[in-house]
């Protein structure tokens, strides 16, 4: 593409990173594992320092354990969501359904289980930001954040569904769902609900 210079000064730059973990070993882990990928790294010991670095580290993207004294990975991804939007990453030991809703609400765009390795860290890297600006993107159609928090949980659930049955990544399934609703002049919302429906007939 014609703006491949452009892009090369824009990933020339560190970007920050920003690494809210309790456990001091983990810390250093992630710490050296996201310097070796190129990023800045700003590392803090719990939740309640991470909202607090957020404003004057300005970070890209935030990588947070779930369970942290003083505030939880997923209360400290809300807070830091509200004041400057940008992907999180959430570490933990264990997966739920009732993590996933909350985690989704709070503004997390990709999981990591421990213990985190690098082989994982890059492509949940990747996810992140691709779900990020896909949720900018919905941010954009409906204007509104909370409801644009709601489409993106039904988003999520039938582009899995989609992903499932045509044999396709994320980001093709996402692509479907964006031409079908141009296609239909229809929101995002709406081609998500009926994807979500037509599953459950079949």
């Amino acid at each position: 593409s014609g703006n491949t210079a452009k892009e090369m000064q824009v990933s020339a730059k560190p970007k920050r990173v920003l690494i809210a973990e309790d456990n001091p070993m983990s810390r250093k882990c992630l710490t050296a594992h996201m310097e070796l990928l190129g990023y800045e790294v700003a590392a803090v010991s719990n939740g309640r320092a991470a909202v607090e670095k957020v404003r004057e580290f300005r970070p890209d993207l935030a990588i947070f354990d779930v369970m942290m004294p003083e505030m939880d990975g997923i209360d400290a991804a809300k807070a830091v969501s509200a004041i400057s939007p940008l992907p999180v990453i959430l570490v933990s030991g264990h997966s739920s359904e009732d993590l996933a809703a909350r985690a989704i609400d709070a503004g997390v765009f990709a999981y990591l289980m421990k213990p985190v390795s690098r082989k994982h860290l890059l492509p949940a890297v990747e996810l992140a930001f691709s779900r990020y600006h896909q949720f900018e993107d919905l941010r954009e159609e409906v204007g509104d954040l909370k409801e644009a928090i709601e489409t993106r949980k039904l988003v999520e659930r039938a582009k899995g569904i989609l992903m499932k049955r045509c044999k396709i990544d994320e980001e093709d399934a996402f692509k479907l769902l964006q031409v079908q609703s141009q296609k239909e002049n229809k929101k995002m919302k709406y081609v998500a609900e009926m994807v979500i429906s037509a599953s459950k007939l079949i």
